[in-house]
């Protein structure tokens, strides 16, 4: 993967049209910005994050005001991304599950407060994929509203399961607290489609994506997806093995484009395909979210931090009070995908961030306030931003290589004028060192902070290691 993304990024930007340089965004202050400067905003953080690849929306007076894409779809292939590029949702799926489940509500044909076994053919433990919810009878009480304000009680995904059986158990009284569930969202779909006797799928293409004009979005991979798609990238810079998913998720299956995606959250804000009272239901307060952190879903540490912007969740959308009124929030995550939409409905005013890195995270708290001028809950969302690093030359980074022996064995290699670490001890694979000066290094992957230090003959003898509260020091040996 090449090293100065920035400077790739300025040709990019040079290759687009002088109107859209000169176009002037409102932000919810009310103070414009040119898109020239936002170009630079996010080259910069990409460029210091090292964010493979990015795409951005933004809404003005609930209109589409501004689309573009940024970086690699496929770095290795020296591919861009571009607005009709498809990316993998993560979970920016689940609101745009939530709209349509919201439609049907408006229809009658879902109630929901009515408890979820009542639409079906059989007990819920009689579906195989809730076999384990066998002897805990609460499932009686699971209703469309606690899985959209992810009250159900369930963990997010059963392999997270604190006590390590890897089943799936209901951990509290549903609709009692907040704690994110994928888990859910799978069991409303299992309704929806008894509901109506048609697959999700086809539902979303009739009431969401067709009607928006959503051409390049789907629950399921589609041939058309081949010829323009991004692949995923790790914090190394490590392309990853692309999912094509042919089994539809309402908690997270979704393919779709930055274009699409702004439709679909400027359909929402114009309040386009609901009633006005299914839109003031869908952004009203469900659940408060008093946890320090959102995952892992089911912890019970506390912080009051979250009353002072009245941290809550909708109905498929989390809610906070911002300096310009109410907003809405959902973030996308899964390894080298991640991504982040806000809206402040009383500015008409949205933001879509979607990236194919594991790096895009770190970029989001700067990124969003430099846009916006609002903070997010970034630590309850257990973002880090980014560190500042140093690029060292190849000369000083080549004193550094060699094995390392101590309480574990470490290896230092350089491989395209990049410094990294392994240890078979530790079972580290490849993994980038980054610089803060020409003497200390992190990992972004691990809390691991290393010191080199030097000998009486200038040459590095030792490394120290600080590594998630442990501390080594490991000898040079070659």
């Amino acid at each position: 993967m090449k090293r100065n993304l920035f400077f790739i990024l300025l040709l990019v930007l040079m290759g687009h049209t002088i109107a859209a340089q000169q176009k002037q965004i409102q932000k919810p202050d009310g103070k414009a910005i040119s898109t020239v400067a936002i170009d630079k905003i996010v080259g910069k953080l990409m460029d210091t994050a090292e964010v493979t690849g990015l795409c951005l929306g933004i809404i003005n007076d609930n209109k589409i005001a501004y689309v573009k894409s940024y970086g690699y779809k496929n770095a290795a292939k020296s591919e861009w991304n571009d607005t009709a590029t498809c990316f993998y949702a993560a979970s920016l799926a689940k609101p745009l599950f939530a709209y349509l489940v919201m439609q049907l509500k408006d229809e009658g044909k879902i109630d929901l407060d009515k408890p979820l076994y009542t639409y079906l053919r059989k007990p819920i433990p009689e579906y195989e994929y809730f076999k384990d919810l066998v002897g805990d009878d609460r499932w009686k009480l699971i209703t469309a509203r606690h899985c959209l304000s992810h009250t159900t009680g369930f963990p997010n995904w059963r392999f997270f399961n604190p006590d390590g059986s890897r089943k799936l158990k209901i951990f509290f009284t549903p609709g009692t607290r907040y704690a994110y569930s994928g888990e859910g969202l799978v069991l409303l779909q299992l309704a929806v489609e008894a509901i109506t006797g048609r697959q999700l799928e086809d539902l979303a293409q009739e009431k969401v994506f067709k009607p928006i004009g959503m051409s390049r979005t789907s629950f399921l991979w589609q041939p058309s997806f081949e010829s323009n798609y991004a692949v995923g990238f790790d914090m190394n810079g490590n392309d990853l093995k692309k999912d094509k998913r042919i089994s539809a998720n309402a908690a997270g299956s979704m393919e779709t484009t930055i274009a699409d995606y702004t439709r679909f959250v400027a359909a929402v804000m114009q309040g386009k395909n609901l009633t006005q009272k299914s839109m003031l239901e869908m952004f009203s307060p469900q659940i408060g979210i008093y946890t320090k952190r959102q995952f892992p879903s089911l912890n019970n540490d506390t912080t009051s931090e979250n009353k002072k912007i009245q941290l809550s969740y909708g109905l498929g959308w989390g809610l906070f009070t911002s300096p310009y009124g109410k907003a809405f929030f959902k973030e996308g995550h899964d390894d080298g995908w991640v991504h982040y939409m806000i809206s402040f409905p009383g500015k008409k005013s949205s933001f879509i961030i979607m990236t194919n890195s594991s790096n895009g995270e770190s970029i989001f708290k700067e990124l969003v306030e430099r846009l916006s001028g609002v903070t997010i809950p970034w630590e309850w969302e257990g973002y880090t931003p980014y560190r500042a690093t140093v690029r060292l030359p190849a000369e000083t980074l080549k004193q550094f290589v060699g094995v390392y022996d101590g309480k574990l064995k470490a290896v230092i290699t350089m491989e395209d004028g990049r410094l990294k670490v392994s240890s078979e001890t530790v079972s580290l694979p490849k993994t980038n060192l980054y610089a803060t000066n020409d003497h200390h290094f992190f990992l972004k992957v691990m809390d691991t902070e290393i010191e080199f230090a030097k000998g009486p003959d200038g040459k590095i003898e030792k490394a120290v290691l600080e590594d998630e509260g442990e501390h080594y020091e490991l000898k040079k040996i070659q």
